[in-house]
């Protein structure tokens, strides 16, 4: 397990720690932000950013309370930023970590004195490359895995905590436990490092310290004031403030000295390693702390701002510098000359290679980034432009539905679609029910009408042979007709209602369109109607019953023309296209159109707006179900005093599977 992991059920998606992690070592999968260990350099800014606690850090809280403690030779060592984490009961933290079992407690700034004499000798010595100050398991961290050809140049000095570590065990014994207590989580990984492991036994956060003072129930108010054990610290107190490493070493840090650059901060640190790498940069000595200083370190687990705490510590370092016995501590420091406190850096390379144009490109076309307006840069997703998001995705450490508004556009299709499909599925039950219903009806209504039929011919010939006056002939002429307009209604019904099985032949479409046509233009009332046909692909076979699919259009077309009269534009085109799918036919009129409250009803059996006895309501009902029967689709737009357009879709490749009888 890494040092830093997501508690799954508590990440929001809300991309925070991806956006604040300067190594990508974070990648969102299924839903949840995972750290990359073997990228994750340590620094804890996604622990620190992320509202949600949904971050863990691998704690030594246990190891130390059930087997450092209970043994009874264990060190603590304290970072110099505590003050700012313990600004009320700083003076009686001594006192407390000997409560809770530690024997010794002692300053981590001693340590930062130890090697503050080899800072100054890499600053006078270097006169080829740039040192980099390395101090900072974060910093070095991060060198080490994105930034190899820089390895050479960070210095190769111990931190601190590893001096004072090795100071420890020479002098009070390798059977001591050393645990060092801080506001860095990167000094988790640094422990376990092979170049500088067995030197401290174990890390603790401030935060962890206080969770176990809560455990063990110590109370500051039955505490007093207390002094750290020898040896004490000098200007090493002042390391986790920014520049307290050159005040240490002793070094000139003048705003005009070229030679020295002092950085903090997240976005300052990866700006200026990218300068080095580079060859912009010819300073002699550049001092860099991924933080703002240790005293806003990511377990800092103070509720005070970054000024308050500089001045705690300041404050701290005021109230004792002046108590220090220096002769003292020089001898301290003189009797520790042998303990060895240079070491080296490995190059453990983590970056992956760099896409090519048109990976990036293709993967901006399919999140919706088609041109360079397209990019929003809107950092939704974690990443500061498209561009490097893309970059990422191709590098395997992003994924596509990170970006919001390419979501969003996503989600609002899928409603969209979803809305269709409840749409069709509403508008296919009612079709269903009532085809039913008119499939009994119909032939519950079809024997009466023909008795009817038959008994009103024979009264219409025996009143003709009688030589009866012309009324009765007409009346029942008239009775005849209205039975027969039944009866066709009757045939639409059973038409509607129809569950036979398709009679599937290969068919032209454009062929049948085109036949259908030259029949209405030689009818004289549509004269005037200017017909045209766009054929736009070179093959127009499917397979498909040509009666049903000719009826088809000759529903939607008689619906065409009926929309255009009395319209001063008078034109109905038809444009026949082809994808890889379907074959896709659209009708287009210049005529009235159909009112916005309609347009969810023409494909309901019965409804019509026409004229009393012009119309039965079937015909688009009868349409819709031989496209669906056929596995095709069919949508209307239209728009008042513009036209109407009907899309037919048929499928190039009929399943004849589907079908049953």
């Amino acid at each position: 397990m890494g040092l830093i992991t997501t508690i799954g059920q508590r990440c929001k998606r809300c991309y925070s720690c991806i956006r604040e992690c300067p190594a990508i070592a974070i990648r969102v999968v299924n839903g949840q932000a995972v750290v990359m260990e073997e990228r994750c350099i340590s620094c804890g800014h996604c622990v620190k950013v992320c509202s949600q606690n949904a971050k863990a850090v691998l704690s030594d809280s246990n190891y130390v309370m059930n087997e450092v403690l209970p043994e009874g030779n264990a060190i603590a060592m304290v970072a110099p930023s505590f003050p700012a984490s313990f600004p009320e009961e700083y003076a009686k933290l001594p006192s407390a970590l000997k409560a809770i079992g530690f024997n010794m407690v002692t300053e981590a700034a001693f340590g930062a004195d130890l090697v503050s004499n080899l800072y100054a000798e890499c600053f006078e010595k270097n006169d080829q490359r740039t040192i980099i100050s390395s101090p900072c398991p974060a910093v070095y961290n991060y060198i080490e895995k994105y930034f190899e050809e820089l390895v050479p140049n960070l210095a190769q000095v111990v931190s601190p905590m590893i001096a004072m570590g090795r100071y420890l065990k020479q002098n009070f014994g390798s059977d001591k436990k050393v645990v060092f207590i801080g506001p860095c989580l990167a000094k988790k990984s640094e422990y376990i490092d092979p170049e500088v492991e067995n030197e401290i036994d174990a890390v603790l956060t401030f935060k962890e310290l206080k969770d176990i003072l809560r455990f063990k129930n110590v109370n500051y108010d039955d505490l007093l004031e207390s002094d750290f054990d020898e040896p004490h610290a000098y200007l090493g107190k002042s390391f986790p403030l920014v520049g307290g490493l050159l005040k240490t070493a002793n070094i000139n840090e003048d705003i005009l000295h070229k030679d020295i650059i002092v950085v903090e901060g997240r976005t300052k640190v990866t700006e200026i390693i990218q300068e080095i790498a580079d060859g912009n940069l010819k300073s002699k000595f550049v001092d860099i702390l991924f933080c703002e200083g240790c005293i806003n370190g990511p377990a800092i687990d103070s509720d005070l701002n970054y000024y308050s705490r500089r001045e705690k510590v300041v404050g701290y370092i005021n109230d004792t510098i002046n108590s220090f016995d220096k002769r003292e501590w020089q001898s301290n420091i003189f009797n520790a000359r042998d303990i060895k406190l240079d070491r080296t850096f490995t190059a453990k390379p983590q970056r992956r290679p760099m896409p090519t144009e048109e990976e990036i490109t293709e993967i901006l076309i399919r999140t919706n980034k088609i041109t360079k307006n397209d990019e929003l840069n809107c950092g939704s997703c974690g990443y500061p432009t498209c561009r490097e998001y893309a970059i990422a995705i191709a590098k395997d450490l992003a994924e596509e539905d990170m970006c919001l508004p390419y979501l969003i556009d996503k989600l609002e299709a899928a409603n969209l679609e979803i809305k269709e499909t409840q749409e069709q599925l509403h508008s296919a039950e009612k079709l269903a029910s009532i085809g039913q219903l008119a499939a009994g009806v119909a032939h519950e209504i079809n024997n009466p009408l023909g008795s009817i039929m038959l008994y009103a011919s024979m009264l219409k010939r025996k009143l003709e042979k009688a030589g009866c006056d012309n009324q009765n002939s007409e009346d029942l002429a008239l009775i005849m007709e209205e039975a027969n307009r039944c009866k066709n209604i009757v045939s639409n019904l059973l038409n509607f209602a129809r569950q036979g099985k398709l009679r599937i032949s290969k068919i032209e479409l454009a062929e049948i369109v085109k036949g259908i046509i030259s029949t209405f233009r030689l009818n004289p009332d549509n004269e005037n109607i200017s017909f045209s046909i766009n054929e736009m692909t070179n093959d127009s076979n499917i397979g498909g019953d040509g009666d049903q699919i000719k009826q088809v259009f000759i529903n939607l077309l008689v619906n065409a023309i009926e929309a255009v009269e009395g319209c001063e534009k008078k034109e109905i085109t038809i444009n026949i296209k082809r994808d890889e799918e379907y074959l896709i036919t659209e009708i287009i009129d210049s005529g009235c159109g159909i009112p916005g409250d309609n347009l969810g009803k023409i494909f309901t059996p019965f409804f019509t707006t026409k004229k009393m006895g012009k119309g039965t309501g079937l015909g688009l009902a009868i349409t819709y179900g031989i496209v669906k029967m056929h596995q095709g689709d069919i949508r209307v737009k239209s728009v008042e005093g513009k036209g109407t357009t009907f899309t037919i879709k048929f499928p190039v490749k009929l399943n004849t599977n589907v079908f049953v009888n």
